[in-house]
């Protein structure tokens, strides 16, 4: 009987090894942040951005920017468990171009399974939402014209063939983050693609009914305003939950984070004010916006004066960039993608390399790299993100031209795309 207890008890502690080595390496309160982080990130996109640009557009299109929001999140999902994070971070192929498959279906992510000092799982799910968020971004570009099924084409196409090669190029240990280059949270991998997807979509679709000579304002920006304080509170977790851990680098990110947030806001109202005379309450939601893309790629190597000059820049570079496009190119971009998310990314990048500079508050720049020299990789990170991200975006709206219609008709276009696409109507009055 002893014998048999014996046994029992070396077969038990055989098979419970492994977990209590993990449990070893564990810590709790990364782990905890770092779920906490996920929680937000999403929150950002469901139901931050769905209500920010939902109030901005016009009533008969309320339901279907939710709807685009909705659907993307659920697709997205599904991609990455299958392939996606396997092609963002599995061992680099083609000489760092992709990851390759080595954890499709998240083959090896189980409970034992860590990503530093906390489970893979939860590292599989926060760098999801990243993914979520970014083709959601796009939305804004093409809302109120765009046929829902050629978005899910779109928004499925363009995850894989731009969105997880570039996460891979920078995050994944691709040959951008090899070289140096330098985005803490997303200002490439996030903003600058969406910017330029953005704006390819727009010039490929054509603009909207009546635009720019019939104003378009947004229905209810009270629900913009609550949509943007979801998102300001959520990018806590896009900017200081990339530090990856709950220490004094997450803690610098969330400052930096708010600074820039708020001069943003101030920046961009004070701009506008000037110019048009009066505040309004569009532009201080949309100026926090721009502080926020334009913190981003920097979050986690600047100090708080850095984040002073980088929403400064970011509130006036948005706000101009904004006039531009819509008052001199006449560019249906609908609600300001390119201008804020794919400008302010940009910003952003470049301003990194300036004021990640120790003697300039910065936490330092890498030994033996100089401001100009990691200005010229961030440049050249931009320049290839873009360029990669505006010829695949083009190619794969003329391929999807082709299969269905990218745009709804022009009756249905006036009727709205609530009614027409989803046989529902946000208001019952």
């Amino acid at each position: 009987m002893k014998t048999t207890i014996r046994v029992a008890a070396l077969l038990v502690a055989a098979f419970a090894w492994p977990a209590i080595a993990s449990a070893q390496d564990l810590n709790s309160g990364d782990t905890a942040w770092m779920l906490t982080s996920t929680a937000l990130v999403l929150f950002m996109t469901l139901p931050g951005l769905a209500l920010f640009y939902a109030g901005l557009v016009r009533n008969r299109n309320v339901l279907s920017v939710a709807m685009q929001c909705f659907a993307i999140a659920c697709m997205v999902s599904v991609i990455w468990v299958v392939f996606g994070y396997s092609m963002a971070f599995g061992s680099s192929a083609l000489n760092g171009l992709v990851g390759d498959l080595s954890k499709a279906w998240l083959n090896g992510v189980g409970l034992d399974a860590m990503s530093g000092s906390y489970p893979e799982t939860v590292f599989v799910m926060f760098q999801l939402t990243f993914a979520i968020i970014t083709p959601a971004l796009i939305v804004g570009a093409f809302a109120e014209r765009m046929r829902f099924s050629a978005m899910l084409m779109f928004t499925g196409a363009w995850v894989i063939v731009v969105y997880f090669p570039v996460a891979h190029w920078i995050w994944g240990g691709g040959w951008l983050g090899a070289m140096g280059f330098r985005d803490f949270a997303g200002g490439a991998v996030v903003h600058v693609t969406a910017g330029v997807a953005a704006v390819v979509a727009a010039l490929v679709m054509g603009n909207r009914r009546g635009f720019p000579e019939t104003a378009m304002p947004p229905h209810n920006l009270p629900m913009t305003v609550t949509g943007a304080c979801m998102l300001w509170v959520g990018w806590f977790g896009f900017n200081a939950g990339s530090a990856l851990a709950a220490d004094g680098a997450a803690g610098m990110a969330m400052l930096v984070t708010h600074i820039s947030a708020a001069v943003g806001s101030l920046t961009w109202m004070t701009a506008e004010w000037v110019r048009f005379g009066k505040p309004s309450v569009l532009g201080i939601v949309t100026g926090m916006v721009a502080g926020l893309a334009t913190i981003t790629p920097a979050s986690g190597f600047v100090g708080p004066m850095g984040a002073l000059a980088l929403g400064v820049a970011g509130g006036v570079g948005c706000f101009l960039m904004t006039q531009f496009m819509k008052r001199k190119l006449e560019i249906d971009d609908s609600l300001d993608v390119f201008s804020v998310h794919g400008v302010g990314g940009m910003i952003g990048l470049l301003l990194t390399a300036v004021f990640s500079a120790s003697s300039l508050g910065g936490l330092g720049l890498d030994e033996g790299v100089s401001i100009g020299g990691q200005f010229g990789i961030q440049l050249l990170g931009i320049v290839v993100t873009m360029a990669w991200c505006g010829v695949a975006s083009v190619v794969l709206l003329k391929i999807i031209a082709i299969i269905v219609p990218l745009r709804v008709s022009a009756e249905e276009e006036n009727e709205g795309l609530d009614l027409v696409l989803h046989e529902e109507r946000g208001y019952n009055i």
